[in-house]
C-alpha cells in the first residue's frame, strides 16, 4: 500500500505544479495575466473532455496500454510549452493537447484501492489518500514558486515534465496496475452522472481547487514572481492540509459531511484579504489548509459508496476532471480579476468559489448518502473481477 501511494503520488506531483508554472512561465512571455489566463483555459478544456473518456478507456483497453499513451504525448506538450518560444494560439493549442493527454492516474488508483483493503479500511484510507492529494494540490505550487524565482519558470516546467516521467513509469510498473481488472462498463459514456452523489462531488471539487488555485495565484501577485515567501507560505497550508485530513478521517460521514469540512476552508479564505501580509496570510491559509483535505476524503468515500466497480474509473475521472478545471480555471479567472484591480482580485475569486461550494453541499445534502455505521466499498457488479493478492 505504501508502495502504491508513493507511486501515484509522484505521478500526479505535476497536477499541483503546471497551472502556476505555465501562469508564471506564459505572463512571464507576454506580461499578460490574462494572456495566461487563455492557455490555462485551453487546458482546462482538454481535461473536460478526455477525463471522464480515458478512465473509461482503461476498462476497455485496460490500465497501463491508456496510461503509457497518454503519459508519452502529455509529458512532451510539457517540454514544448518549457522549451520553445511560440505565439499564444500556439501555446494555447499544446496546452489544448496537454489536457486531453493527461494520464488518469487519479481513477486508475482509486479503482485498484478497493481490491487492496476491506471495506471499513477503505473511508480511512481515502481520507490518507485525500491528505497525500493535498500534499501535491499545496506542496506543488511551493516547488514551483520556489523554482520559478530562484531560476526560471523554464526550470520549475522541467521538473514538473520529469515528476510526470518518473513517477508514472513508477506506477504504471507497479503489478496492482496489472492485476487489476476494470470490468467495462454496460452503460453509455456519462451515465454515471446520473448518480447524485457522483455529480455532488464533481462539482464541490471543482469550487474547492478553483478556491485553492484562485488563492495560490493572489498570493504569488502579493510577493511578486522574485520572492520566496508565496512558497513557505504554501507549504504551511500543505501541512495544515496534512493535519486537517490525519485528524478528521475517523469522523462519520454523514449528510452535512461536507458542508461542515467547507465551512472551515471558507472561514480561512474570508480572513485572507483583511491584511495581505505574511503572518496574517499564513493564519489564514493554515485555516483554511485543515478544511481541504477533509472535505476531499468526504467526496471519494461518497461516490466509492454510491456507484458499482465497473463505473468506478469514470465516476473517478469526473471528479478529476472537475478538479483540474477548478485548478486551471481559479488560476484563470484570478489572473484576470488581479490584472483589473491588483492582487487583491485573487482573493476575492477564492472567497467565491469556496463560499458557493458550502452552499452546494449544504443546498444538496439529499444527495449526500449517509456512510454512518456503512462503509465504502463499491457496489458489486454481476461478474467476476480480478483482485490483489
Amino acid at each position: 500500500m505504501a508502495r502504491i501511494i508513493a507511486a501515484q503520488l509522484t505521478a500526479r506531483v505535476p497536477s499541483g505544479m503546471l497551472s502556476l508554472a505555465f501562469l508564471i512561465h506564459i505572463e512571464r512571455i507576454f506580461d499578460s495575466y490574462g494572456a495566461a489566463g487563455l492557455v490555462l483555459a485551453a487546458t482546462s478544456v482538454g481535461q473536460a473532455v478526455a477525463g471522464p473518456l480515458t478512465s473509461r478507456w482503461m476498462g476497455r483497453f485496460g490500465m497501463r496500454p491508456v496510461l503509457i499513451v497518454t503519459l508519452i504525448i502529455c509529458a512532451a506538450g510539457v517540454f514544448v510549452i518549457a522549451f520553445l518560444l511560440l505565439p499564444l494560439w500556439a501555446y494555447m493549442l499544446v496546452g489544448l493537447i496537454v489536457g486531453l493527454a493527461t494520464p488518469p492516474i487519479q481513477p486508475a488508483v482509486r479503482t485498484i484501492y478497493p481490491k487492496m483493503v476491506s471495506g471499513r479500511q477503505l473511508t480511512p484510507l481515502f481520507s490518507l489518500d485525500a491528505s497525500a492529494q493535498e500534499i501535491i494540490w499545496v506542496t506543488g505550487p511551493f516547488i514551483t514558486v520556489v523554482l520559478a524565482t530562484q531560476f526560471s519558470p523554464v526550470a520549475a516546467l522541467s521538473v514538473a515534465g520529469a515528476f510526470m516521467v518518473g513517477g508514472g513509469i513508477w506506477f504504471i510498473a507497479s503489478p496492482e496496475v496489472g492485476k487489476v481488472r476494470i470490468p467495462p462498463s454496460r452503460r453509455k459514456l456519462g451515465m454515471v452522472l446520473k448518480n447524485r452523489a457522483v455529480v455532488l462531488s464533481t462539482v464541490g471539487g471543482f469550487l474547492l481547487i478553483g478556491s485553492a488555485a484562485s488563492i495560490e495565484v493572489g498570493v504569488v501577485a502579493v510577493f511578486g514572481e522574485g520572492g520566496t515567501e508565496a512558497g513557505i507560505l504554501f507549504g504551511l497550508w500543505a501541512i495544515a492540509s496534512l493535519v486537517g485530513g490525519l485528524s478528521m478521517g475517523h469522523l462519520p460521514i454523514g449528510p452535512w459531511a461536507m458542508a461542515n469540512r467547507f465551512a472551515i476552508v471558507v472561514v480561512g479564505m474570508l480572513l485572507a484579504p483583511f491584511a495581505l501580509e505574511f503572518w496574517w496570510l499564513a493564519l489564514a491559509l493554515i485555516v483554511a489548509g485543515i478544511g481541504i483535505a477533509p472535505v476531499l476524503a468526504v467526496m471519494f468515500a461518497i461516490v466509492s459508496a454510491s456507484v458499482k466497480f465497473s463505473e468506478t474509473a469514470e465516476a473517478y475521472g469526473w471528479l478529476g476532471t472537475g478538479q483540474l478545471i477548478g485548478a486551471a480555471l481559479g488560476s484563470a479567472i484570478a489572473g484576470f480579476l488581479i490584472d483589473g484591480f491588483g492582487a487583491i482580485g485573487g482573493f476575492w475569486a477564492a472567497i467565491a468559489f469556496a463560499v458557493i461550494g458550502m452552499l452546494v453541499a449544504i443546498l444538496f445534502r439529499g444527495w449526500h448518502p449517509d456512510l454512518r455505521g456503512r462503509d465504502a466499498s463499491p457496489l458489486p457488479d454481476t461478474e467476476p473481477v480480478e483482485t490483489v493478492s
